[in-house]
């Protein structure tokens, strides 16, 4: 019974996690109006979601949006990671601790409206940010991205044969010198994979967004979930199979990254 239990199990698993996603992408490429008519195999919807200039738009929005997010993400949840792990012995660490990974358990609604309550705040007393838009989202995404960078860079940091820091630093190399000739580099792959995950995460965040943004600054799952409410459109199969495609490249290269991170024994 353990022979066949175990390769059932996991190919029954399988099917019910990705069933979902191979029939959004079989139907992506369905010639029929109907997405559940199978009409024969066309490309017609992608060449169709090209010419969907709100799509394209909201598309556009959500890149620029990930991309800032992303990148202020790793800069402050590097940042973070290094005075946990560097210098350890600091009242409040355990407090500061808590407060950056709090995100990762933290309800997105909850997340959403915190932040929409304390951009309207700004606004009344500071006049900044004047009303919600690109800049509140880029924000808002950074907050929660930045905590699981942060995770994975500490991970990181504290797996680092910190000799070759002090080593530089016998060698006469300041702090500023020694961490951006010595830990940076050694860091380097953790740093990059962090920023695919908060790419990815930005990418695919709706509820979060749905709070925080504004008009003209719709990002793509909005766009997406709006239309779906109307029900399911062909492009949509066509627009949901690329982002997909897209997110499965950037899961396989940040998992390629830690694995060739960690058989180097770095």
């Amino acid at each position: 019974m353990r022979g066949w239990f175990l390769p059932v199990a996991v190919l029954l698993g399988f099917i019910f996690l990705y069933a979902p996603i191979i029939s959004l992408v079989v139907f992506s490429f369905n010639d029929s109006r109907l997405v559940t008519v199978w009409g024969g195999f066309s490309t017609r919807w992608y060449g169709e979601l090209l010419n969907d200039r709100q799509i394209m738009g909201a598309a556009w929005v959500s890149l620029k949006v990930a991309f800032f997010s992303a990148t202020l993400a790793t800069v402050i949840g590097t940042l973070g990671a290094f005075v946990l792990t560097r210098f350890s012995r600091f009242t409040g660490r355990l407090l500061l601790t808590g407060m950056i990974t709090a995100p990762l358990v933290m309800p997105e609604v909850i997340t959403g409206l915190s932040l929409l309550l304390l951009f309207i705040s700004m606004e009344l007393t500071l006049g900044w940010p004047a009303g919600r838009g690109m800049v509140t989202v880029i924000i808002a995404h950074t907050t929660f991205c930045a905590a699981f960078v942060a995770v994975i860079a500490q991970s990181r940091l504290r797996s680092m044969d910190e000799s070759l820091e002090e080593a530089a630093r016998d060698l006469g190399a300041g702090p500023v010198r020694v961490f951006f000739d010595v830990t940076l580099p050694v860091i380097a792959p953790a740093l990059v994979s962090g920023w695919l995950l908060a790419f990815t995460l930005s990418l695919d965040d709706l509820v979060i967004a749905s709070f925080v943004t504004g008009p003209g600054a719709s990002t793509l799952p909005m766009v997406i979930f709006s239309k779906v409410r109307l029900g399911v459109s062909p492009d949509v199969n066509a627009l949901a199979t690329i982002i997909i495609g897209f997110v499965f490249v950037a899961v396989l290269a940040a998992g390629w990254l830690m694995r060739k991170q960690m058989s180097k024994g770095l």
